[in-house]
């Protein structure tokens, strides 16, 4: 069965920094666009980065020049790397993976920036 296990959320102060790392079991996902969304309290889920199976990468524009998304196919595992964060960059965050027909998805990891 396809798991998708996050960590490196947590509490940073604003400016700081956090990876969140999200691995991947049950199934290989290197042909697989990987990506994370993320959701604030009383706001709708967004995109923040995906990258695909050719590394090619999309940024939401709140994020850009901030947040790298990558992966590592030998360990089935997508990376989000958080430069410069902002209060408004609190959410959880979840990891995805885009199949045919539906998204796998993890359970969400907590990032809480403090001002």
């Amino acid at each position: 069965q396809v798991q998708l296990v996050e960590s490196g959320g947590g509490l940073v102060q604003a400016g700081g920094s956090l990876r969140l790392s999200c691995a991947a079991s049950g199934n290989r996902f290197a042909i697989n666009t990987m990506g994370w969304y993320r959701q604030a309290p009383g706001k709708q889920r967004e995109l923040v980065a995906d990258i695909s199976d050719g590394d090619s990468t999309n940024y939401a524009d709140s994020v850009k020049g901030r947040f790298t998304i990558s992966r590592d196919n030998r360990k089935n595992t997508v990376y989000l790397q958080m430069n410069s964060l902002k209060p408004e960059d609190t959410a959880v965050y979840y990891c995805t993976v885009v199949a045919i027909l539906f998204n796998y998805w993890g359970q969400g990891t907590q990032v809480t920036v403090s001002s």
